[in-house]
């Protein structure tokens, strides 16, 4: 067994692996026990005609599985085969189905197109156990390529298979979605364009009117795929978005997704709580919006619902794909130009600010973040006037993280401008918000004090000594803390020197060092403290 496993997990292991190789053999075995029984009724005795054509090419067709071959005898095994899955009576077609169902699984060769013949009347079956159990079959083969799309194709296997998409019953439609999604992702426009020419031909009363009519048919057939995506359970709907990401890797069978509605579907599922359908639609549409000529239909979805959705989903709690990759792929310049447009709202504002932090936090992140011009577009829309407090606090937000980092501190002290400094300034003075006056002086604080930025802070030192003081008498520590970082950064003006001198602002600050030494002096007198939970570094008192 496999490294990593205790001795008692490696023999249950062992035991399982030998009960399951006995099950298959001994349900493999019965197989060809009621084969060869079948074969000696005279129900399915052979014509003379065709036992001459049997004894002249006669042979055995050897198909490999996994640990051994399966043995057909090429005229009378494909005769009951046949038999069995267009007789009327459900348990002989049961026992083809499951023939069916066990060869797929163990199949390691090509299943010879005499073999898909008996598979279509399966599926043409009434008793919807067997058309789910050779549904699945057909998954099987299809995945493990050891079935010729073409020839499921040239069949007409799909007009069943869609058929079966509508049944209602949950495994059906998982199954029929995932036949459809396999036949669909060839990756041979060839071999989607015989689906759709073969389902048309079938649907139609005259064979010469099917062909102008083949992509309207197919679009009829994406249609239950978009239904089941919609879908109360979320297996079905997983597979039905699976299918559909698969019908987006041609540009035909996109444009056919388009025209039977699909766009708005896969936009919707964004909204939804399962991960798994979230990135097979946000996949799909990432696919779609390669070909520009789509790009109106998505824009034009009302309310400017794709950009919403998609900027809810990224800056959602779910796991997403490497944030690396996000910037790489350039999403950090669109954020950027969205803010910089004139009619950016609040909920675009507020998404963008919570993307533009969680891709910051890399050195790839901070250069996207320059060169996207998210800077800008941030402090171009803090002088908007319909922002709501909530934007504005995360705005306020984002802007303090930023300039945490280095390379953004520089370069947003380089382009912020005296208005928007000016609004920074104000936002820090209002009281009704306290967390957006916290964040606009935290941005003030942080910025570098060159020549440049002291002639754009002068103007407003009395009203910045307003905001100081109020911060130094707050009994917040934080605040406090904010304030004299604050005052230690501009005291490089002698201007605010002069003005701090003899000022409120400065007894404040006494009073607060007074109360420091206070403190330190009180924390001397219960030494030594003993190490805990809340501080296990504590030094020890050394006596």
């Amino acid at each position: 067994m496999a490294p990593g496993y205790c001795e008692d997990c490696s023999r249950l292991l062992e035991e399982f692996h030998f009960h399951l190789r006995k099950v298959c053999r001994e349900f493999e075995q019965k197989i060809k026990t009621i084969f060869r029984e079948l074969c000696q009724c005279t129900c399915f005795s052979v014509t003379p005609e065709s036992s001459y054509r049997r004894r002249k090419r006669r042979g055995r067709r050897r198909l490999s599985l996994n640990d051994e071959e399966l043995l057909l005898d090429d005229e009378e095994s494909l005769q009951t085969l046949s038999r069995l899955s267009a007789s009327q009576n459900t348990e002989l077609q049961t026992t083809a189905a499951m023939f069916y169902l066990h060869l797929s699984h163990h199949l390691q060769s090509p299943l010879p197109d005499a073999l898909l013949e008996p598979l279509m009347n399966l599926l043409l079956s009434s008793d919807l156990d067997v058309q789910k159990t050779i549904a699945l079959s057909l998954v099987n083969l299809l995945v493990k390529n050891n079935v010729c799309r073409e020839s499921v194709i040239e069949m007409g296997m799909l007009v069943p298979i869609l058929e079966l998409i509508q049944s209602g019953d949950s495994n059906a439609q998982s199954h029929s979605c995932a036949c459809v999604c396999m036949l669909a992702s060839s990756g041979h426009c060839l071999s989607i364009s015989k689906l759709s020419y073969n389902y048309s031909c079938l649907t139609s009363n005259h064979f010469f009117s099917a062909e102008p009519n083949r992509e309207a048919v197919m679009a009829e057939g994406v249609k239950p795929l978009l239904a089941l995506a919609k879908s109360y359970d979320p297996q079905v709907q997983q597979v039905a978005s699976w299918a559909l990401l698969h019908l987006t890797h041609s540009d035909w069978s996109t444009r056919l997704l388009c025209e039977a509605g699909g766009f708005p579907v896969l936009v919707l599922l964004l909204q939804g709580s399962d991960s798994e359908v979230q990135f097979y639609s946000c996949s799909a549409l990432c696919n779609i919006s390669a070909a520009q000529e789509h790009h109106p239909q998505l824009l034009s979805i009302g309310g400017h619902f794709l950009l919403r959705s998609l900027l809810t989903l990224v800056s959602s709690s779910v796991q997403k794909v490497t944030e690396d990759v996000l910037v790489i792929e350039g999403l950090l310049q669109e954020v950027g130009q969205l803010l910089l447009h004139p009619t950016c709202s609040s909920a675009i504002l507020t998404h963008s600010c919570r993307i533009i932090s969680d891709l910051s936090s890399c050195s790839e992140g901070q250069q996207a973040v320059m060169e996207g011009r998210c800077l800008s577009g941030l402090l171009g829309t803090l002088l908007s006037p319909s922002l709501t407090d909530d934007a504005l606090t995360h705005l306020t937000s984002c802007l303090r993280n930023l300039v945490t980092q280095h390379a953004l501190k520089t370069e947003l002290s380089g382009i912020i401008n005296s208005e928007q400094v000016s609004r920074l300034i104000r936002l820090s003075v209002q009281t009704q918000n306290p967390q957006l006056s916290y964040n606009s002086s935290a941005v003030i604080s942080r910025l570098e004090m060159t020549g440049e930025m002291v002639q754009l802070l002068r103007p407003h030192y009395v009203t910045m000594l307003q905001y100081l003081s109020a911060f130094l008498k707050n009994k917040d520590v934080k605040l406090q803390q904010l304030g004299m970082v604050t005052i230690f950064n501009l005291k490089t003006d002698g201007d605010f020197s002069s003005l701090l001198s003899g000022s409120e602002v400065e007894a404040q600050l006494w009073t607060v060092h007074d109360q420091t030494e206070e403190t330190r002096r009180l924390l001397q007198m219960i030494q030594p403290l003993s190490p805990s939970p809340v501080n296990p570094s504590l030094p020890q008192h050394k006596h």
